[in-house]
């Protein structure tokens, strides 16, 4: 082969070698491209999804303070016990829900005949409910130190790790720690109990026709009549606690209330908190919260 042959196969090598050099760079920038696209698209997803967090607690925070506003403007005397409203803040909507929590049974302070009224309404049997009703009382009911107290010899019959509180319950879930009462009748009762209105009695104008149905004497005709009578605005409130026939009906408010607000980000992205709290007469602040439940679900469904 002559020189001028050698040269050109050499030049030939090496624009080859250049080619597949080029290729192998192309290749290592498309790749570096697509790391940062998907790094970019993650960030963006989280950015976007903490920014709806960060909406969905300040409306949350907004719809609070409103409520708390609306309740405090009032006197204690006048103050609403139940309410509804809705609301635009910034770009974002909230719609809130208010009651007492007179409105449902005290685990700390209703007495057995209520707690009796309510299981047997939620399906327990008439042989049981009362046994139901006992463990709740014992758990709440202090006892003497050092005292063999026979509800302990229960849990520790059962091989429970820990014995009744003999204490006030610290929150309606605490519940689920009572041994003896079968775990499909407390999570019917969830709904309808409280640890912070404090109070013997329920409000017969905001209680669920449940709660309606555990007062002592009720009879279905009876709350049939009350649900029709409370939702006459004509009817003296008053006159309820009479057709009640019970010690346990009034019409008084607790200074705590379960708070429901559910909000809508600009995005139309959906969240909703259930807050309970109790309302201050006095101090720098308005109210304290005593319990919160978040709930993000992302949703997106129609508009407020």
């Amino acid at each position: 082969m002559s020189g001028r042959a050698q040269d050109r196969a050499a030049i030939g090598d090496d624009r080859g070698f250049i080619v597949v050099v080029v290729l192998w760079m192309l290749a290592a920038l498309a790749t570096l491209a697509l790391i940062y696209l998907t790094y970019v698209t993650n960030t963006a997803v989280t950015v976007a999804v903490n920014t709806d967090r960060l909406q969905a607690d300040a409306l949350m925070n907004a719809g609070l303070e409103l409520t708390a506003y609306r309740l405090t403007a009032q006197s204690e005397a006048t103050r609403s016990t139940s309410g509804t409203f809705n609301a635009r803040v910034g770009a974002g909507l909230i719609a809130v829900t208010f009651r007492s929590e007179a409105a449902r049974i005290d685990l700390n302070a209703a007495p057995k005949a209520i707690f009796i009224g309510l299981m047997t309404g939620l399906g327990v049997s008439a042989a049981d409910a009362p046994d139901y009703a006992d463990r709740i009382l014992a758990w709440r009911t202090s006892t003497e130190p050092g005292q063999d107290n026979p509800e302990d010899s229960y849990y520790r019959t059962l091989g429970a790790s820990y014995l009744p509180r003999h204490a006030p319950f610290q929150h309606s879930d605490e519940l689920w720690l009572v041994r003896g009462i079968p775990p499909n009748v407390i999570d019917r009762m969830l709904p309808f109990v409280t640890v912070f209105s404090n109070m013997r009695t329920v409000n017969v104008l905001d209680a669920a026709p449940q709660v309606l149905a555990a007062l002592p004497g009720m009879t279905p005709e009876t709350l049939q009549q009350l649900l029709r009578d409370r939702a006459d605005p004509r009817v003296d409130p008053q006159l309820l606690v009479g057709l009640a026939g019970s010690a346990s009906a009034t019409i008084e408010g607790a200074k705590t209330y379960r708070v429901t607000v559910t909000a809508e980000a600009p995005s139309h992205r959906r969240s909703s908190a259930e807050i309970v709290i109790l309302l201050l007469e006095s101090g720098d602040e308005p109210y304290r919260v005593l319990s919160w439940h978040n709930a993000f679900d992302g949703s997106a469904g129609k508009p407020l």
